[in-house]
């Protein structure tokens, strides 16, 4: 294992996505319990089981780099990307609460396991936004911030009652839901503006598009939770449906870059879209082959990130500097060579 001697130095928070992409499917495969049977229940409990481990490791490994990388840590806080990414640790938090939720019940240590990640999902969210009111320019909202990371810290509130209503905190789950569905209008803005002045984002951050089919996923599950209409749920399916499709369209282009853990974007969104479509499929048999499908993508598409990450963590590929990304400007020249 070719690791260099201050690899951990390149642990950056980004790598919690793949613990937010295991709990995902995990839950997707334990919405499929009511057409696959025991077998789909088997599978969530494995996917959780693998998702607490690697949760586990990677706050291990995190802490140990914080004690001995404390300035690359600083630098990640400081970094125009990659400060989005913080908002992964209590995502995981909150993800894998609910999967507890549904595997093994209301519990009193699933509760304080919500609690803590659905507060430090707030806690987030007024940090990230609190930068963009600082007077230090290099910590304020500038162009090469957004991206479709911004949607993690912003948006993440939404996957609150996907626990918490089960938990007995209704009421917050409900409030923290609502800032989400306040924010993730603005971020949308935000990136359609950024692509229409500044270009799309570098190509080693493509992966990062597919996040755009989070939102609407979860808020789709989350209203149903919540008791909301139906027809409310169709229509964020809708919307992620179209979210799919349109960050498919760079699929090519993505898998022209070498891979990194930026690629782990893409699965907890396609595991978060077939939860919503195997949920609406228990009220609409004719979409449990559709159901079915979104599954299997899903399914493959963290099958390959997980055998890639093994791969690269292996041959020492994953743990080094990332290249520098570069904000094309109108009318300027793009350099040759990767962003």
């Amino acid at each position: 294992m070719p690791h260099a001697p201050d690899a951990l130095k390149y642990l950056a928070p980004n790598w919690f996505a793949i613990v937010m992409g295991l709990t995902g499917l995990s839950l997707a495969w334990g919405r499929a319990a009511p057409i696959l049977g025991d077998m789909a229940g088997a599978g969530a409990m494995v996917l959780a089981v693998l998702a607490a481990v690697m949760f586990a490791v990677l706050l291990l490994f995190s802490v140990l780099r914080w004690q001995h990388h404390a300035p690359a840590l600083a630098a990640d806080l400081k970094h125009p990307v990659r400060h989005t990414f913080v908002a992964t640790l209590p995502i995981s938090l909150i993800l894998l609460a609910t999967a507890a939720v549904s595997l093994v019940g209301v519990e009193p240590w699933v509760a304080v396991l919500w609690w803590l990640g659905s507060l430090a999902q707030f806690a987030v969210t007024l940090w990230v936004l609190g930068r963009w009111l600082s007077a230090d320019k290099a910590q304020a909202l500038g162009w090469p911030a957004v991206t479709p990371g911004l949607i993690l810290p912003v948006v993440g509130n939404v996957l609150a009652p996907l626990a918490g209503v089960a938990l007995g905190a209704p009421a917050w789950s409900a409030a923290q839901f609502g800032i989400g569905v306040l924010l993730w209008p603005l971020v949308l803005a935000l990136l359609v503006v950024r692509i229409a002045t500044q270009g799309l984002w570098a190509e080693r951050l493509l992966p990062l598009t597919f996040i755009t089919v989070a939102p609407p996923a979860v808020i789709g599950s989350s209203v149903l939770v919540l008791g909301g209409p139906v027809v409310l749920a169709w229509m964020c399916w809708g919307m992620a449906l179209f979210f799919v499709l349109w960050s498919g369209h760079l699929v090519r282009r993505m898998l022209a870059q070498p891979f990194s853990i930026a690629f782990w974007s893409m699965g907890f969104p396609l595991a978060a879209f077939a939860t919503l479509t195997l949920r609406l499929a228990v009220q609409h048999p004719g979409m449990q082959m559709l159901a079915m499908l979104t599954l299997a993508v899903a399914s493959v598409v963290i099958v390959l990130l997980a055998i890639a990450t093994w791969k690269g963590w292996r041959e020492g590929s994953l743990l080094q500097p990332e290249p520098v990304a570069i904000v094309a400007m109108p009318g300027a020249q793009t350099p040759p060579g990767p962003q």
